[in-house]
This record gives structure tokens, sequence and C-alpha cells, in this order.
């Protein structure tokens, strides 16, 4: 069996398509934009995009960026937040252009919300669109659309848009450039004797929350989103790699094969991209509550969901609607694509399948969610 060492370096060796996700904390100070930071990334990304490899930016830095222009040491609530990103996006996205632009590079702006995933039609408008810029040889440059997203300015940041996004272009790494030189065994501010941990093997039988505490000043993720995002991108195959976004020549050292950050390996078996979306991007519509019967079918079975198993519907939904799938105790099993909405699936719940024509009048379907349209143990 091969050691990690080697799976990582074949890894970066075949990789041809790259997220790069860089944060507040490194892009920017006190006074504004770091440019010194900003062109070192740039002259660091445009020799991977040089050597042929496609690269997909995810930036945060513009609500930091608007504070420092409106001298604002603090901001007061989501609107001053949303007014700040909207002086700070244009002074980001011209400093990317003009420096990508000296290094023969175009760019391309894309603002984002989680909203705009959800759907699975904007979903692969997004999609297509990412794929003809980068078959153009483009770099896009993506931040969330901080002027009118309300969630991502409260509870995550661009950890969780970069990891939905590795699905969304199919990438073969994810590059996560943060403050800190990898993920510690523990807080170094606190324990001088914390080490950096080399490689994660398996971040799925992690405690991801036993093992984070705090976020930087300036970002609104801290390393716990980034696990979470790492998490997120194993369940693709696809590795992760968290290093120091300030270290020079950072990328180039990490394909040259020196050890640096924090390595997070794939998971052995991946989802589909199509399940991924289910589990991560689509927002549950309503829920079904299920027995413990149909619970233990759904988790050890591997089967599909039965009216038979269904004791409760919540929520008013259409067929064909995302919704979560709960066990009596209240949680959650996982998330599934419903074969029929929410009047009809409680006219039938509890019932066998054989007596859904009786009452519908009609049984397309003797499930109420398929397996293959179901991920199970989704944590949206």
């Amino acid at each position: 069996m091969q050691d990690w060492q080697t799976l990582k370096s074949e890894a970066l060796e075949r990789a041809r398509r790259i997220v790069v996700k860089v944060g507040s904390a490194v892009l920017t100070t006190g006074a504004g934009l770091d440019m010194a930071v900003v062109r070192s990334l740039a002259a660091d990304m445009a020799a991977l995009h040089k050597s042929g490899r496609d690269i997909l930016l995810v930036t945060s830095g513009a609500v930091a960026a608007g504070r420092a222009v409106i001298r604002q040491a603090e901001l007061d609530g989501i609107p001053d937040r949303q007014a700040a990103s909207a002086i700070g996006q244009s002074r980001l996205m011209h400093a990317y252009d003009q420096i990508f632009g000296e290094l023969g590079i175009t760019t391309a702006q894309l603002l984002l919300t989680r909203d705009d995933l959800e759907g699975r039609e904007r979903y692969l408008n997004v999609r297509n669109t990412l794929r003809t810029l980068l078959d153009w040889r483009c770099l896009p440059v993506v931040n969330e659309n901080d002027t009118v997203a309300v969630q991502e300015l409260v509870y995550g940041d661009n950890d969780c848009l970069a990891s939905l996004l590795v699905g969304v272009v199919d990438a073969d790494l994810f590059v996560n450039l943060t403050s800190a030189k990898g993920v510690f065994t523990g807080n170094p501010e606190e324990n001088p004797d914390a080490s950096c941990h080399k490689c994660l093997e398996d971040i799925a039988s992690l405690d991801l929350e036993g093992m984070c505490r705090g976020k930087t000043v300036s970002g609104t993720g801290g390393m716990h989103s980034k696990l979470l995002a790492a998490r997120r991108a194993a369940q693709l195959g696809v590795p992760t790699l968290i290093v120091a976004g300030r270290e020079p020549d950072r990328l180039s050292r990490v394909f040259a094969g020196e050890d640096l950050g924090t390595w997070i390996a794939a998971e052995g078996r991946a989802i589909s991209r199509r399940k991924f979306w289910l589990a991560y991007t689509a927002e549950p519509k309503g829920s079904l509550w299920i027995d413990s019967g149909a619970a233990q079918a759904l988790r050890e079975g591997g089967k599909s969901l039965l009216p038979a198993g269904m004791v409760r519907v919540e929520g008013e939904f259409e067929r064909g609607a995302p919704v979560r799938i709960l066990d009596f105790q209240g949680q959650t099993v996982g998330v599934g694509l419903a074969n029929y909405d929410a009047a009809d699936l409680k006219k039938i719940m509890g019932l066998k399948s054989s007596k859904i024509e009786q009452v519908l009048g009609q049984a397309p379907y003797p499930e109420a969610i398929h397996r293959d349209n179901m991920v199970l143990d989704a944590t949206l």
C-alpha cells in the first residue's frame, strides 16, 4: 500500500484543474489590500497556469478592502458589511485584473451566492460558464456576492463556496491559502508545543468541532470552515492542501515537491457530482419523518424510502423537490428528491406501495424517494 507522501506526489502531478481559495487574512491589512501579497499570489498562480493547468480563484477580501477605504475600524451589522463589500469589490477585482493582465492572463469575474447553485438549472448555467472560461484559458475570479447575500456573511465564507465549486468544475485539487501554516495539533498561541499536521488521511472520522476553536479577525471562517470544506472535497475524491498564503512562492514550492502545509487526503470512494449537489447545494424544501425500521433500512440496507416507513410530512413542496429525511429522534438520515409532492405524500404515508394507486388514482413510483436520488447523512 502506498504511503500518503507518494499519493500526494502523484495527485499533484496529475492535477490539471485546481481551485485556489484565498482568505481576507492573507490578502488584507488594516490599511486595505496588501498589494505585495496580491502580486506574489498572482505570480505563483500564473506559473501554474502557464504550465498548462486550469486555475479557478475563489477570493475573499472585498469587505476588508471596503472597510479600509471608508476608514471604519468596525462595521455595525449586515448592512454595513454589505456596503463595505460594494466599495471593496471593484477595487479587489481591479487589482487582480491589472496584475494578471501584466502576466498575460485574462481574468473573468463571477459574483455568486449559494442560491445560484441551489436550483439545478442555475447550477448548470454556472457550470457551463466556468467551463467555457477555463476552455478559453481565462482565469475565473469568484467571490460571494456579499452585497446581496446575508446567510453567507453571517454563517460562512468563501471556504464553503470554494468546496462547492470543486464539484462544479470537476477540479482535481483544492488549495486553501490561509493565515496559518496548516492544521495544528492545538492552538499555537495557547500551546507553543503544538505542531502542524503534515497529513490528515481520514478526515471523515475526525471530530472537527473538537479540533477547532475561534476564527481569524479579518475573515469569517477560521480553521473549522476550512476543514469542513476539505471534508466536502474529500467526498468527491479530491484532496485538499491547506497552506500559508503569505509564504513566498508557496504554490510553486509545493508543486516542486516541498512539504508545506497540511495535506488532506481524498476518500477512496467518491460520491457522484449529482449527489454532492444534492447533499450540499440543494436547500431542502421540506422534511419527511420516518420510523425506526425505515431509518435502519436506509442506513444499513441501502434501500429506497417507501411510503410505508413515513410517519410525518412537513412543508409544502412540489414533486422532484429536495427534502430532508429525519428519523423518529429528529436526527438527519439524509436528503433526497421526492417522487411526489407534499400533498400526495401526506395521503400515502404509512401505506404499502401497492395501495398508492388506490389512493392517488395512479402510482408512477413505488418509492417516496428512490435510493439513486438520495444521499445519506448529509451535513448541510
